[in-house]
């Protein structure tokens, strides 16, 4: 029985590979369109993207032709070829404003530029489109039954955005730039102020801020030493028992220590 099974299946797959050479170069659309669809039906999606390219040119503004590019953007969806698939469901939406399936292409166009966004600690240029994007589905559609995905999908791209930031504040500081590491913390503190790096970008401002007092020439050394005690300041504000303490009053000490030769 199961050599049965097995041969039916060959046979099965055989003559479907010969129904789709056949229709790759048949000149009959509708026959053509009819593969299409039973390749996409199949999950044959590839097979299926090589006739909706042909099929494509000559069903624009026909009857079928909403549902030729509503099943043409899937299959690139489904074979992950995120940018052809953000483009198709784009021009589905501009062309089928009035479609059933409007609100998910609408959707998955989006969501297809956030399949794009690499890791936080690559150009983040993907994520920040995947962002717009994501924000005009929000806005265009605010009730939709994607609308707790589309969120979740921001939260995951800002967080991206969020960890990048981070890492290039505290890289300033790793290379002790820490002019630049201080504007790259205020930055950081300012643009995420929910952020769970908080903690973390307070003490490594502050690190930066001692640092560059502490090797500061005579002339600015008071100011700085100002500077890096508003920061522990900051630092204890936001969280008195700091996982930071025991290093940051130790630091602060050689900072008042240093005050004081500028108080005689």
């Amino acid at each position: 029985m199961k050599k049965i099974v097995s041969l039916l299946i060959i046979v099965a797959l055989f003559c479907s590979c010969s129904e789709y050479q056949k229709a790759l170069k048949n000149e009959d659309v509708a026959a053509k369109f009819e593969v299409a669809t039973k390749m996409y039906e199949a999950g044959r999606y590839s097979k299926a993207i090589r006739l909706f390219e042909q099929l494509a040119p000559s069903y624009r503004g026909k009857p079928q032709a909403e549902k030729l590019f509503y099943m043409f953007s899937q299959s690139y969806y489904k074979t992950h070829q995120y940018y052809l698939a953000g483009y198709q469901f784009e021009s589905f939406v501009s062309g089928y404003p009035r479609s059933e399936k409007v609100q998910e292409a609408a959707f998955l166009g989006a969501y297809s530029y956030s399949k794009l966004a690499p890791v936080y600690s690559l150009d983040q240029s993907d994520t920040v489109k995947a962002l717009e994007k994501l924000q005009t589905f929000i806005d265009n559609y605010p009730n939709s039954e994607y609308m707790a995905q589309a969120n979740e999908t921001v939260k995951i791209l800002n967080g991206k955005l969020e960890k990048k930031a981070y890492e290039n504040a505290k890289g300033y500081n790793t290379i002790s730039d820490f002019k630049s590491a201080l504007v790259a913390f205020d930055n950081f503190i300012a643009d995420f102020p929910g952020t769970p790096y908080k903690e973390d970008a307070l003490f490594y401002k502050y690190d930066s801020a001692y640092k560059l007092a502490i090797n500061s020439v005579p002339a600015k050394m008071e100011e700085r030493l100002h500077v890096a005690q508003t920061a522990y300041a900051n630092l204890l504000k936001f969280k008195s028992d700091t996982k930071y303490k025991k290093q940051a009053e130790e630091m602060n000490a050689r900072v008042e220590t240093d005050l004081q030769k500028f108080t005689k």
